[in-house]
């Protein structure tokens, strides 16, 4: 049990530290654009302090955490040259604290706004038909 712990601990610090040198990665000028497109939106997403599919959703609400989070940083950091995905972990573990992305925040509420939209929308025209 305790290796399975040690493990779990291990795997999100990694996460942590990823998600942090692809929040670099994404504002570094040596690293291509679609890597910076991929980084900036996995990190921004991952730093995001609202999910895209709320927790509170039994099993699809950790999906996002479990699946698509980890999904997103192993495309990103394959599309980052391997040289400088080690200098930006390097420079993540460095600055340990963790940056907040208002821009992930931002887009996430504007999904949400976009959703609600349609479903005031779509209720407005069921209820005026006659």
């Amino acid at each position: 049990m305790t290796r399975w712990l040690s493990t779990a601990k291990l795997w999100a610090r990694t996460i942590k530290r990823d998600v942090h040198a692809l929040w670099i990665a994404a504002r570094d000028p040596r690293t291509p654009i679609s890597a910076k497109i991929a980084a900036g939106a996995v990190a921004a997403y991952a730093l995001s302090p609202i999910d895209l599919i709320p927790d509170v959703i039994p099993v699809l609400g950790m999906l996002d955490d479990l699946m698509i989070v980890p999904l997103g940083i192993l495309l990103a950091v394959r599309l980052v040259p391997a040289d400088l995905m080690a200098e930006f972990r390097n420079e993540a573990e460095r600055k340990a604290a963790r940056p907040v992305s208002r821009g992930g925040l931002l887009f996430v509420v504007m999904i949400w706004l976009a959703v609600a939209a349609g479903a005031i929308w779509l209720g407005w025209r069921a209820l005026d038909r006659p």
